[in-house]
């Protein structure tokens, strides 16, 4: 599998939206997976790649598929984390925080040196529970995705 083929595949993986837990976020971000794929995405994943340890290591940071895990996870509220200097890089996430960010009252924008852009979900308490990367996102998948699971924005 050649290394284009492979950045395909693990960016399809990381479109999925799901929920792990915070202590295995950060190790499953250093070892390059975002925690968004469903473990049937490693599956498909192991069909193209021989490497047993990266295989190992997708299928510890899955979530195990269920027909409504992704529709039902509303979240209280999101930061968007961005690094303010890599902005220029993002121009989907810059229209987003200049000209959409105000109709999202419960997201809030935080700028954190050399953070990628990331949608960190929150629970009722303010806890994070979710950590996704948006790095290739467009403007309308970040509008869409923050009216499906953020409470009460459904209507913006």
């Amino acid at each position: 599998m050649s290394a284009r083929n492979l950045c395909f595949l693990l960016f399809i993986l990381s479109l999925h939206g799901v929920t792990i837990q915070a202590t295995e976020t950060k190790e499953c971000e250093d070892l390059g997976f975002t925690g968004l794929a469903l473990c049937s995405d490693c599956h498909v994943f192991a069909e193209y790649v021989t490497d047993q340890e990266l295989i190992s290591d997708c299928l510890k940071c899955c979530t195990e598929d269920s027909d409504d895990a992704l529709g039902k996870v509303i979240y209280s509220g999101a930061i968007l984390e961005v690094c303010m200097r890599k902005l220029v890089f993002y121009p989907d996430v810059t229209r987003f925080i200049e000209e959409d960010k105000d109709k999202f009252p419960l997201v809030k924008v935080q700028y954190a040196y050399n953070s990628p852009p990331k949608l960190l979900m929150l629970d009722e308490d303010g806890e994070v529970k979710e950590s996704i990367r948006i790095d290739n996102w467009k403007r309308e998948h970040i509008l869409q995705f923050l009216k499906e699971k953020v409470k009460g924005v459904s209507e913006v």
